[in-house]
């Protein structure tokens, strides 16, 4: 068995990719000893320690752990982490400390990677998806009490023909790839997302989503609000969520002059002042295709005369208290835009090829990548914890030089000028690890150990 590796930015070259060519060649490298700047990506192998990242992707490989195919997985999660996501052909990696930390002793050809990915289905992705989200849920990553649904497209450079779709009224419409996320509003987390071309619409993609949330979070019934915005203003969400799914749902109606009007002629004893230039009302509200369907219509009125007021109608499949949907519960979904301000670069900013199987993978591969991030973060602090992923991987992930050898049965990474917060994660970390319950052996380095040396 043979794979096309991209050697360097010139030189692709096929080589041996059974089980054993891949242990002789990484300890091979092991043993000659390492130094790069991308020696940084070593960090995250702790935190796919705890979280389990192994196991999942030997089982969406249907890998014992042996092969190639997990350790290519690994492969572009680290690139997903480090933000490059363009060509490899573009991004040379090899020779720098990256390979090794996937448990390969090459990096693997866009061609390669297409092939691998397309041979898995969108089904098995999304149960790759799943065992994820549960998880991140048992480590502590969810709240689940208050989600947001968010839309997100990613310009599209397939060269299938496909319609088109318009991001703003002042642009032409450009091929898109339509994906559609969930998160956890309070921990600003993503909890699953789903993905379609750009003839899928909203009321068709988030019933399905919905349903990959709640079996990642198995909410209590009407326990969880699911905050979204006008596009999901649908009979068929409406209807789903009210007579098939554990959660509620809030969503903004259409603020035309007609809707402004219409309300604009409710008697003022409707209403319940809150503050001065603010007033609530909360109405029955139905479809007149289907009048079984009940509904809350929330009113929030701003403006202290009528020639001021401006309403912002919105539509509830609960009877929950309608001023804390509106002050608290509402406005936290626009988190959703500080995580994709902060994320996006990791993958989540562009498309390439439309095959579903590979575009499912790879976006699925990033949202592990950020899975692992996401506690390292937390774990470094100020001023981490705030930069965005592009400058968190320039100068953390590839901007730290350092070496790795092998002492023993530890692969022993040294970090020069590495920031003094590491230290007390990372030093020792097999004595760390065994603490929390996590075996220390690295399963896709042959069960070596992994510590750490700043200098």
């Amino acid at each position: 068995m043979t794979i096309e590796t991209q050697r360097t930015r010139r030189i692709v070259c096929p080589e041996p990719a059974d089980p054993p060519s891949l242990e002789r060649g990484v300890r091979q490298l092991l043993a000659q000893k390492i130094s790069g700047t991308l020696v940084g990506v070593w960090l995250l192998i702790a935190e796919h320690l705890r979280l389990g990242v192994w196991d999942l992707l030997c089982d969406w490989t249907r890998d014992p752990g042996s092969g190639l195919a997990p350790r290519l997985a690994l492969q572009v999660i680290h690139e997903a982490a480090l933000c490059v996501t363009r060509s490899r052909k573009e991004n040379s990696l090899s020779q720098r400390g990256f390979e090794v930390a996937n448990g390969l002793p090459f990096v693997v050809t866009d061609e390669a990677v297409h092939h691998q990915f397309e041979a898995v289905s969108v089904a098995d992705t999304e149960r790759l998806q799943l065992n994820l989200g549960r998880l991140r849920r048992a480590s502590g990553h969810f709240q689940g009490s208050l989600l947001a649904l968010d839309p997100h497209h990613l310009r599209s450079f397939t060269r299938r023909q496909m319609r088109g779709h318009r991001h703003h009224e002042s642009e032409s419409a450009v091929k898109t790839l339509r994906t559609f996320f969930c998160f956890d509003a309070h921990t600003r987390q993503p909890v699953a997302f789903t993905i379609g071309s750009a003839a899928r619409t909203v009321a068709q993609a988030t019933p399905a989503l919905l349903a990959l949330a709640a079996r990642i979070l198995n909410p209590p019934p009407g326990q969880t609000l699911v905050v979204a915005d006008s596009e999901h203003y649908s009979l068929d969400i409406l209807a789903h969520v009210r007579n098939h799914s554990p959660f509620d749902l809030l969503c903004p109606l259409p603020r035309g002059r007609t809707i402004q009007k219409k309300l604009a002629a409710l008697p003022d004893s409707l209403f319940t002042r809150r503050w001065a230039g603010m007033a609530t009302a909360r109405l029955p509200y139905s479809f007149r295709e289907l009048p079984e369907l009940h509904l809350h219509q929330i009113l929030q009125r701003t403006g202290e005369t009528p020639a001021d007021y401006h309403f912002t109608p919105f539509l509830s499949t609960s009877a929950r208290d309608h001023l804390q949907q509106l002050c608290d519960d509402y406005p936290a979904r626009w988190h959703v835009e500080e995580f994709f301000n902060s994320y996006q670069a990791m993958g989540w900013n562009r498309a390439g090829t439309l095959n579903l199987n590979i575009r499912y993978a790879q976006l699925t591969m990033a949202l592990i990548a950020q899975a692992v991030i996401h506690p390292l973060r937390q774990r470094l602090g100020v001023p981490h914890d705030n930069w965005e992923a592009a400058h968190f991987a320039k100068n953390l992930l590839q901007g730290l030089d350092g070496d790795v050898r092998v002492y023993g049965d530890t692969i022993r990474v040294t970090l020069y000028n590495a920031p003094p917060s590491l230290a007390p994660h990372y030093q020792d970390l097999p004595t760390k690890l065994e603490a929390e319950g996590v075996d220390p052996r690295v399963p896709w380095l042959y069960n070596l150990k992994l510590d750490f040396a700043l200098k």
